[in-house]
């Protein structure tokens, strides 16, 4: 089989990027985890409680919030150069968060179970300053849109920033001196296009969402196959999360966001921000005093729009993404299609991290063309064909115009790993990241070995989703309450922040002036 040129002109930037720099100039990039799981109760049922006092503020501390609702808790990490260091911290939030969940559990799972109404999904609550009115306004909003039980799906995100040693010697191979934010923003939207193309793979090798609660469909005809009590699936299914079964199935079909540049992604985000839906107006922003929304625009703000992958800056207080970014430019790319593993008590495991690592320098370093408007479905539907058939032997998806085999077309990503995890691998006799490539490749020849088929095997014995997602919470929980010896100085520095952050919450409201509709105008103000 002949090789394509693109990778012909990967493998010469490789080879520049690699004699002209330091041997281990991929090494020490910048890795983060959310991680987000609902709190249930220990029959499986929703959490009706509050957020844990003893975990902080959800307004404040860093590490420890929520996400959609009060009862989807979500632990953050800071940025670390080692994997290892990563999960170590993840694992650590968990075993401090199980200290205080009382009979509660954290749901092992991407998709959520047993939850009848959408009235039944608590929005999350952030105190009464302007800014938590704000946070739970929008989630009403986003509830109004497109239902609570969307909201309640979970996932892992993955944050990465390359080492800044990488744009010197990245900047050199592209025969340039500049390595200023202009230069950077660019690159990280070589990559950013680069994972619409081939971010699918990411679906296939660790999508392990194939089934779902038939009261998640709630009468819903999605398609899908009847696998018994409570259970519904599609049997070649990766995750039905990415799918339209989940984060796919809404109103922004017709929402064209560009990755060509970073003055187009601005561009387009802020004009969905700034323009009317004729739909979102008849729901009402502000009724009878109250707010449903925060405003009846195509996105009420820019995190409403759903993508695989962002560009992201850190922003300052009150700054809007978008403003973040057209002031400095791009600072790292928040992988955003990965779901909770039901096989990782912590959701997420080192092999999973250092592929990641490996695939974005791939998306990176390849040959990246601006995405034409006629590409941007296709590339969008070959993400949805993985997500809901990408098991199915012999699936084809479309490449330039023709079709491919799934099998075919990852094969030769794989295989253009392999020279980035040998930079990475650099100085490290046990070869991590090669070991973690070769793992993924035996899903390729194997799909058994996809943990979406891992987890269908599981279910054959004729559990339940519901059975098999409670046994997997329980099991986590006593592992993570029976994990000896804990790092009580961690423990003990979590305690503190969670103390700290209540103080800062109440610092906040005590600040608070002027009206909540004079604080979203000055939110909102150009």
């Amino acid at each position: 089989m002949s090789r394509p040129a693109i990778d012909r002109v990967f493998e010469r930037r490789l080879a520049s990027l690699v004699n002209g720099g330091e041997p281990q100039i991929l090494q020490g990039g910048r890795k983060g985890v959310e991680k987000e799981s609902l709190r249930v109760m220990a029959d499986g049922r929703l959490a009706g409680t509050a957020h844990p006092p003893l975990l902080g503020s959800a307004l404040t501390n860093e590490h420890i919030t929520t996400d959609y609702s009060e009862a989807l808790i979500e632990l953050v990490t800071p940025a670390f150069t080692q994997s290892w260091e990563l999960l170590q911290y993840l694992l650590d939030l968990h075993q401090f968060v199980y200290r205080h969940l009382g009979e509660e559990l954290l749901w092992a799972t991407s998709m959520p179970c047993a939850i009848e109404r959408d009235e039944d999904i608590p929005l999350a609550q952030y105190g009464s300053s302007h800014i938590g009115h704000m946070k739970t306004v929008y989630r009403n909003g986003l509830g109004l849109r497109y239902g609570r039980m969307m909201q309640a799906i979970s996932g892992v995100h993955f944050n990465y920033s390359f080492p800044l040693p990488f744009w010197e010697a990245w900047a050199a191979a592209h025969g340039t001196s500049a390595q200023g934010p202009q230069f950077v923003s660019a690159c990280y939207f070589d990559l950013l296009r680069n994972y619409r193309r081939h971010g699918w793979l990411v679906l296939y090798l660790f999508g392990v969402s194939p089934v779902v609660c038939k009261s998640f469909l709630r009468g819903r005809a999605l398609g899908l196959t009847d696998f018994g009590t409570g259970t519904a699936y599609e049997p070649y299914a990766t995750s039905l999360r990415m799918s339209d079964v989940g984060y796919r199935n809404r109103n922004q079909a017709g929402l064209e966001v560009s990755v060509n540049s970073l003055d187009e992604y601005i561009r387009d985000l802020t004009r969905a921000i700034t323009t009317l839906h004729p739909p979102y107006e008849a729901l009402g922003v502000k009724v009878n005093g109250e707010y449903r929304q925060l405003n009846a625009n195509i996105l009420q703000i820019e995190n409403e729009y759903y993508s695989f992958i962002r560009p992201k800056r850190v922003a300052r207080s009150g700054e809007r993404p978008t403003k973040a970014l057209r002031r400095a430019g791009v600072e790292y790319v928040e992988v955003r299609a990965l779901d909770v593993s039901a096989f990782d008590p912590v959701g997420v495991n080192q092999d999973k991290l250092r592929f990641l690592e490996a695939f974005l320098a791939l998306c990176l370093m390849k040959e990246s063309a601006p995405i034409a408007t006629a590409e941007r479905g296709v590339l969008d539907e070959n993400h949805v064909t993985v997500a809901r058939r990408g098991r199915e032997p012999g699936l084809t998806l479309w490449r330039d115009g023709r079709s491919v085999p799934l099998r075919e077309w990852a094969r030769e990503l794989l295989d253009s790993m392999s020279g980035i995890c040998d930079v990475l691998d650099r100085g490290n006799p046990g070869k991590p990241y090669s070991q973690a490539l070769a793992t993924q490749a035996a899903k390729v020849e194997d799909v058994t070995l996809t943990p979406s088929a891992r987890l269908i095997a599981g279910l054959s014995a004729g559990e339940s989703f519901f059975d098999l997602a409670l046994r997997m919470s329980a099991t986590h929980k006593a592992y993570f309450l029976d994990l000896y010896p804990p790092n009580e100085e961690r423990l003990r520095e979590f305690s503190e922040e969670a103390a700290a952050s209540i103080a800062a919450q109440l610092s906040i409201e005590a600040a608070d002036r002027g009206t909540f509709d004079e604080y979203l105008a000055r939110y909102f103000a150009d």
